[in-house]
């Protein structure tokens, strides 16, 4: 699963390690950390985190202050000990208020909300590969394929229902149409569905319902690994 983006802002270490903390044990999030509130701001806008954790009482820029100039499609979240600032920081439509100290099952209710409201806005995913065979357009359900691979100036898709689709294309014009949560690039031969992973190891990748062990090249090795550890 894809991790989201995180960067938390707040004047006090103790505040932040608690969010670090606190991330760490709910996993899938890449943090970042800034004591500094304008250093923080400019990175926001450079790197357009999923999220954003906010302290609103700080010394040179308040919380509500960047909240106010965050892009409309930044979700955002208060941390803070003043809980008179719940009601401006509601209109300012952030996700939550996390009244300091808070336990981790609330900062985890927090998250869960917020990742409700990024998961809404993502654009759907395809539910289909449209390829060319010889003449015609085949339309090949995405749940249908178990792996592709590369055959000179063509590409074999083997469907899990049996059989495959043979294309006039390359490898990586394939792998551009479809979503990375479910197909991974194993070798420069192929390119396989995640969800029919049975078995792996550092050389090879074993796929249920035919039995079926393809390679893994030496350069795509460490990205496989990682990918699959964290999904199979």
């Amino acid at each position: 699963m894809k991790k989201i983006t995180c960067i938390a802002i707040d004047d006090e270490p103790m505040a932040l390690l608690v969010i670090e903390q606190f991330c760490r044990r709910k996993g899938g999030i890449e943090l970042t950390t800034y004591s500094e509130p304008r250093i923080g701001l400019e990175e926001i806008r450079r790197c357009k985190p999923d999220l954003v954790f906010l302290d609103i009482q700080m010394n040179s820029l308040s919380g509500l202050e960047i909240a106010d100039t965050l892009p409309q499609e930044c979700c955002f979240i208060f941390t803070t000990a003043h809980a008179q600032y719940a009601l401006e920081g509601f209109n300012l439509d952030a996700v939550d208020f996390l009244h300091k100290p808070f336990a981790y099952e609330r900062f985890e209710k927090a998250v869960e909300k917020a990742l409700r409201r990024i998961n809404s806005r993502l654009p759907l995913l395809p539910e289909y590969l449209v390829v060319k065979q010889e003449y015609a357009n085949v339309s090949i359900p995405l749940s249908d394929i178990l792996y592709i691979e590369a055959l000179g100036n063509y590409v074999k898709i083997v469907r899990i229902s049996g059989g495959h689709v043979l294309t006039r294309s390359n490898l990586k014009a394939i792998a551009d149409l479809l979503p990375d949560e479910a197909f991974l690039r194993i070798h420069r031969s192929y390119v396989i569905a995640v969800g029919r992973v049975e078995q792996f190891t550092k050389n090879q990748v074993k796929l249920t319902g035919k039995d079926v062990a393809l390679p893994i090249g030496d350069c795509y090795a460490a990205q496989v690994i990682a990918v699959l550890s964290g999904s199979v």
